[in-house]
């Protein structure tokens, strides 16, 4: 008999959320650690084991799972390694698919974060139907999913469609994470975001609601929160972060000509206020013959549940 379950685990640099999904696509249970807690990714993975073990027995043992899917930062599809992730504790090559599994006792498929999301999207949320498009993915750094022709875009090596890594900023660009100056993801991100503030505070003089707080611990959140009750420099910096994320996606355009350009993630919750500085900016910026013709969409699945269907995908296509 068939295995009727999988386990999507949606890997991020904050947290790590997880669940047994079945064949049409239902997470009937779930779990999260935090991922920053864990210095060494040994500690990571016996932890990560323990709480699967835990849903694994809700779904009545391993027995019923037949595969796990992961999507994590770098993840190779081609070897189950990350490598050289920038926003994760651990650095250089990790096999973590082979961790995992040695781990639980499960095969286990990895791929890039969002790369699965982009698959979740296509099953189930907002690019339903669709065979051309992109998930760029908002959170601790700027990920992103390419769809083409129906399929994901890997290149020859894994590792195709790096977009948060593109350089929007030569001239005084900010350090990122992978080592380079000026990358989209770090005026792009929440991490981008909440840079974006500290820097406005200390060059500005303008009242706002952020100065109430202690400059260190200012979130995007507390970003959005004061945008939404009409801080006027809180209101700017969205302004701005949508202005780059418009160029960006002119760029984008004119490589793919996707059918929609689709934002999940925990930034992507500030609707409006980051989607419309967003238009104006891409309408600026796109080249004529792309003019209107792909689509600015939200994600339709909650937060987490494009990333661990999509990653729960893989698990369905794994050979025992």
């Amino acid at each position: 008999m068939e295995k009727p379950y999988v386990i999507g685990i949606d890997l991020g640099g904050t947290n790590t959320v997880f669940g047994v999904v079945d064949a049409r696509g239902t997470i009937l249970y779930n779990g999260s650690i935090r991922t920053g807690e864990y210095g060494e990714v040994e500690a990571y993975v016996s932890a990560l084991a323990k709480s699967l073990k835990g849903i694994i027995a809700q779904a009545g043992g391993r027995e019923q799972i037949k595969g796990i899917g992961v999507g994590a930062p770098n993840g190779n599809y081609f070897t189950g390694c990350i490598d050289f992730a920038a926003n994760l504790p651990w650095k250089n090559k990790i096999p973590l698919a082979r961790m995992i599994s040695d781990s639980t006792g499960i095969p286990v498929a990895l791929t890039n974060d969002a790369n699965a999301a982009a698959i979740g999207e296509m099953t189930y949320g907002a690019a339903r139907g669709m065979k051309d498009f992109i998930v760029i993915t908002l959170g601790t750094g700027v990920g992103s999913g390419i769809v083409v022709g129906g399929n994901l875009v890997y290149g020859h090596d894994g590792f195709a469609g790096e977009l948060g890594h593109i350089i929007v900023r030569r001239e005084n660009g900010r350090l990122c994470g992978c080592g380079r100056y000026g990358c989209l993801e770090t005026y792009t991100s929440a991490t981008g975001v909440a840079r974006t503030a500290k820097e406005l505070l200390i060059q500005r003089t303008d009242d706002s609601l952020l100065r109430k707080l202690e400059p260190e611990r200012i979130t995007s959140k507390d970003v959005y929160e004061a945008a939404v009750a009409g801080d006027k420099l809180s209101v700017e910096i969205f302004e701005m972060t949508g202005e780059i994320l418009g160029e960006a996606f002119a760029d984008f355009i004119a490589f793919s000509s996707p059918e929609a350009i689709i934002l999940f993630g925990g930034l992507a919750r500030a609707g409006d206020l980051l989607m419309n500085p967003i238009r104006r900016s891409l309408d600026k910026h796109v080249l004529k013959v792309f003019a209107g013709k792909t689509k600015l969409l939200f994600s339709e699945l909650k937060e987490s549940d494009a990333a661990v269907l999509g990653a729960s995908a893989l698990g369905w296509e794994i050979k025992e």
